[in-house]
């Protein structure tokens, strides 16, 4: 009877160096576990999960805070003044860059995780929202209005900032959550974003704040994409392509139905 050849000697796979560089380092990863969002005639708003793990080699606490902050656009804005007892609406603040959607989610209030400059320069929370304004004061006419550009407007620039953003909250497109992250296991958290129905499409970005002793020691970003499909994303790339013929088309299709509900009114008449 022949004997068998010895087994082979085992072999033991060196750990990866990723892993091993992580256990000394202090940070944050993250991931969305949806990043694209798709909108069409029966969007109701979405909700997306934020999940991601802290890598905290030290026995100190660490904070993590969530920014998303959707695409800028020009958002124009008028006051109510009263002159000679008759209400009438101000000359238009046109503010050039405000976010069409903005979020904070964190697992403490932001006062209590950074110090008011250390938010402020990197613009989390609303407060310190940066808002785009070219730098000098400009006025322009568009569609037989003029606009006028904010830039210099003195004092009166915090109320006006103040009313973008208070118009936005009552719209679910500006939040603040203090408690919105959550660490459901030692390292692991989670946060929800929630887009309303009427959040605009484009890109999105998030980011994935870790604070620890009042300052960011680790960032993630992320991008999420919002987007038409369907029918309706070809009558809204139609509208931006043409906007002449488009509200040509919408002139002619409002008056034949109109015509075509008072033929109908008439015949039952």
């Amino acid at each position: 009877m022949q004997a068998l050849p010895p087994p082979p000697p085992a072999i033991t796979a060196p750990a990866p160096d990723r892993s091993e560089a992580t256990t000394g380092e202090l940070r944050v990863a993250a991931a969305l576990t949806d990043a694209q969002v798709r909108v069409d005639s029966s969007f109701t708003g979405a909700s997306i999960v934020l999940y991601g793990a802290v890598f905290n080699p030290t026995d100190e606490p660490a904070d993590v805070v969530v920014v998303v902050r959707g695409p800028d656009a020009p958002i124009r804005l008028v006051k109510k003044t009263r002159t000679s007892g008759v209400w009438l609406n101000s000359r238009p603040v046109l503010f050039e860059g405000a976010p069409g959607f903005y979020m904070t989610a964190s697992t403490r209030p932001l006062s209590d995780i950074a110090d008011f400059g250390q938010l402020r320069r990197l613009g989390v929370g609303v407060d310190h929202l940066r808002i785009d304004a070219p730098e000098e004061s400009r006025t322009v006419t568009r569609y037989g209005v003029r606009d006028v550009v904010v830039s210099r407007l003195g004092d009166d620039y915090l109320d006006w900032r103040r009313a973008v953003i208070r118009l936005k909250e009552a719209a679910a497109l500006y939040d603040t959550d203090s408690r919105g992250v959550e660490f459901v296991d030692r390292g692991l958290f989670r946060a929800e974003v929630e887009l309303p129905t009427v959040a605009p499409t484009g890109k999105y970005y998030a980011e994935v704040w870790l604070f620890q002793n009042g300052e960011p020691q680790s960032v993630s970003n992320l991008t999420l994409t919002v987007e038409k499909v369907g029918l309706e994303r070809d009558i809204y790339e139609f509208a931006h392509r043409r906007p002449w013929l488009y509200g040509v088309l919408c002139v002619v299709l409002a008056a034949l139905t109109g015509y075509g509900a008072s033929r109908i009114f008439s015949r039952r008449s």
